[in-house]
């Protein structure tokens, strides 16, 4: 038997299936669209009350209803992964996200509005750990640092945008 299979070092041993840089920019961007649409609607709130004839203290539902469904899937997220997997987990918050951000462009009132705002939370609550996961999980650990650093500026950017 030889020795050299012995010898390999963990690093040189592990390989991701695809470009680790590839999956970095898809769950950044999807960190991207997440942050910026919760800071985004504090500048709109104004606009929306009006265009929907809601009052000040009405209005405000529109950024409670999303902070308060994303802080309650938040920790329960890593739950949820184990239970039906990361990946899926991870897919089935980008497409609950995405298809309730549409929604809520076309609310055509206040009740509308807040209850796609709270699906809209319920997606987004589980973006930000599962994005986590899959960058410690795609970069070996030579390479997390940069990977973080890239998923750190979406976060830093997309408020000063929105």
């Amino acid at each position: 038997m030889s020795t050299a299979a012995l010898t390999l070092n963990p690093a040189e041993e592990w390989r991701p299936a695809v470009n680790p840089w590839i999956i970095a920019l898809a769950v950044t961007l999807a960190t991207f669209m997440e942050v910026l649409d919760t800071s985004i609607a504090n500048v709109a709130l104004p606009h929306i009350a009006g265009g929907l004839s809601a009052g000040q203290d009405e209005s405000t539902w529109v950024l409670t209803s999303y902070l308060v469904s994303n802080a309650i899937v938040l920790p329960l997220s890593g739950w949820l992964s184990s239970i039906v997997g990361r990946k899926r987990f991870y897919m089935g918050c980008v497409a609950l996200f995405t298809v309730s951000s549409f929604l809520c462009g076309f609310a055509p009132n206040l009740p509308a509005l807040i209850i796609f705002r709270i699906l809209q939370g319920i997606g987004g609550g589980g973006l930000q750990p599962s994005e986590q996961a899959i960058l410690a999980d795609t970069f070996p650990p030579a390479k997390r640092g940069m990977a973080f650093a890239v998923y750190g500026i979406a976060v830093v950017m997309a408020p000063a945008i929105g």
